[in-house]
C-alpha cells in the first residue's frame, strides 16, 4: 500500500498509487515518475507528507485539520454536520459512497449549502450507487456540496499519523487534469491557522429564526411534523444537526431555533418551557467569549437546559469549568459511553476535537456520562437544577440509538419544572 513520505515531494519520493499493480515494492523511477503523473488528488499534512491518489468531488483546493471516523453507514450525515465545519473527514471503512446519495439523508446542517466537512478520504475509489434510496450518484452529490475528496490512498497508514501524532493541519487537492503544485500545497497547510482559537460557529448557525415540527423519519412515510405540542424549547443554534430537531419533536417538543447571538431577552421573550445549546464546530473558549453572557443568564433563570456537544462545553465553561484539545479526538459512530447514573453502557456517535476537563469541575456541577475509550468527560448535571448536557451525539444520525432517551430524560425536567 502506499506510504506517508516526509519532506517536498518529488519524482523519487511519491507513495504507490492503487493503480500501480500489486507485488511491485521496489518500483522503477519510471513507475514512480508514471504513478505521479497519473494523480488527480492530494492531500499534504504541515509537515511536508503528501499522500497522491485519485480526487473526486469538487475540484481545487481546501485546507482544513485532518481527523478519521470510524463509522462504516451515515457518510452523508457526516459529511453534512456542521461541527466537521473546517475539517478533512478519514473514513476508516474502506467502502465510501456506494450507497449512492438520497434527498432525505443529504443535509444535516439548518442552513443551506456546504456548511460541513470541506473535504473527505476513502480508500476505494467511489463505484456506482446501488441501493434502493439511492436518488444521486455520490462523486455528484460531493461536487455539489464542494467537498473535496481523495480515493486510492493508504487510510491505515493516514490513520495511524494521527493516531499517534494528533490531528494535522492538512490541504486537499483535486485537479482533473493532474497539474498538482505540491509545494504549494504543503505551504497552504502549514499557513492555515487551526481550529484553536476558531469560532467557527458564527459561521455555521441559522441567519433567521425559525420554527421545527417534523419528526424522524420514517420507512413507511418518510418525514412527518407532530399533532400537538406538549413542551416548547428554543434552540441555541451553534451547528445545530437536524436530526436533534426531530429527535426533539419525537418527544412532543416543538423547537423555536434563534442564532448564537441571541440575546437572554430574546430567548425570554419566546416564552420557552426549556434552552437547548447546540452542537457545533470550533473552540469552545472562542465562542464562549461571544456567547457568554446569554448562557449564564439562561443558567440564572432556572430554566431546564440541554447541551450538547459544543453546547455542552459551553455549559461547562459557562459554569466554570475549562476545556482542552484533544489529540486524536473521538469521531464515530462506535463510541462506548456510561451512564453514570443509571450505570449503562452505550453505544454512541461523536464528532467532537475539544473536551471538558473534569478536574476543573466547579462545586454542585457533575459527571454524568465517561468515555470508556479513554475516560474522558462524557456528560455533566447541576445538583438541585434542571441542567444536563453529553458531549456525544445522543440524535444518532448516524450511530446507534442508544442515547435517544436523553430526550425523553429533557422533557421529564420540563414536565418537573412546570408542576
Amino acid at each position: 500500500d502506499s506510504v506517508p513520505l516526509p519532506g517536498k515531494m518529488s519524482a523519487e519520493r511519491v507513495n504507490r498509487l492503487t493503480t500501480i499493480p500489486e507485488g511491485q515494492p521496489n518500483m522503477s523511477e519510471q513507475s514512480k515518475k508514471q504513478a505521479s503523473s497519473t494523480a488527480t488528488g492530494a492531500i499534504a499534512l504541515s509537515d511536508g507528507t503528501i499522500f497522491l491518489g485519485k480526487g473526486a468531488g469538487a475540484e481545487g483546493v481546501h485546507v482544513g485539520e485532518l481527523c478519521f471516523n470510524t463509522a462504516i453507514t451515515g457518510y452523508q450525515e457526516i459529511l453534512t454536520d456542521p461541527s466537521y465545519s473546517s475539517q478533512i473527514v478519514l473514513f476508516t471503512f474502506p467502502h465510501v459512497g456506494n450507497v449512492g446519495a438520497n434527498a432525505d439523508d443529504h443535509e444535516e446542517s439548518s442552513l443551506p449549502g456546504a456548511n460541513g466537512a470541506c473535504g473527505t478520504i476513502f480508500r476505494e475509489p467511489i463505484t456506482a450507487a446501488s441501493n434502493w434510496r439511492s436518488g444521486e450518484e455520490f462523486g455528484d452529490w460531493l461536487t455539489r456540496r464542494n467537498i473535496v475528496a481523495l480515493s486510492g490512498v493508504d487510510t491505515r497508514a493516514i490513520t495511524r499519523i494521527v493516531r499517534e501524532q494528533g490531528m494535522q493541519k492538512a490541504a486537499i487537492c483535486h485537479k482533473q487534469d493532474g497539474n498538482i503544485d505540491l509545494d504549494a500545497l504543503i505551504e497552504a497547510a502549514r499557513a492555515w491557522n487551526g481550529l484553536e482559537t476558531a469560532d467557527l460557529a458564527a459561521d455555521v448557525d441559522t441567519d433567521a429564526p425559525f420554527e421545527n415540527a417534523q419528526r424522524l423519519w420514517q420507512v413507511s412515510g418518510g418525514y412527518s411534523d407532530m399533532a400537538d405540542a406538549k413542551h416548547h424549547v428554543v434552540v441555541v443554534d451553534f451547528g445545530v444537526k437536524k436530526n436533534i430537531l426531530r429527535n426533539l419533536a419525537q418527544t412532543g417538543i416543538r423547537t423555536s431555533v434563534v442564532n448564537g447571538d441571541a440575546t437572554a431577552d430574546e430567548i425570554f421573550a419566546l416564552n420557552p418551557d426549556g434552552v437547548v445549546f447546540s452542537n457545533g464546530p470550533g473552540d469552545p473558549a472562542a465562542t464562549i467569549a461571544r456567547s457568554g453572557d446569554m448562557i449564564r443568564a439562561v443558567i440564572n433563570k432556572g430554566l431546564p437546559i440541554l447541551g450538547i456537544c459544543l453546547g455542552h462545553q459551553l455549559l461547562a465553561l459557562a459554569l466554570g469549568a475549562k476545556t482542552m484539545k484533544m489529540a486524536q479526538g473521538h469521531h464515530g459512530a462506535n463510541h462506548p459511553v456510561k451512564d453514570l447514573v443509571t450505570g449503562k453502557v452505550e453505544i454512541v456517535s461523536m464528532n467532537h476535537g475539544f473536551t471538558v476537563d473534569p478536574s476543573t469541575l466547579p462545586e454542585g456541577v457533575e459527571e454524568s456520562h465517561r468515555s470508556l475509550f479513554d475516560g474522558t468527560n462524557s456528560g455533566l448535571a447541576v445538583k438541585n437544577r434542571p441542567i444536563i448536557s453529553v458531549q456525544h451525539h445522543p440524535e444518532a444520525s448516524p450511530g446507534p440509538q442508544d442515547s435517544f432517551y436523553l430526550f425523553q430524560r429533557f422533557a421529564d425536567l420540563m414536565a418537573a419544572h412546570k408542576s
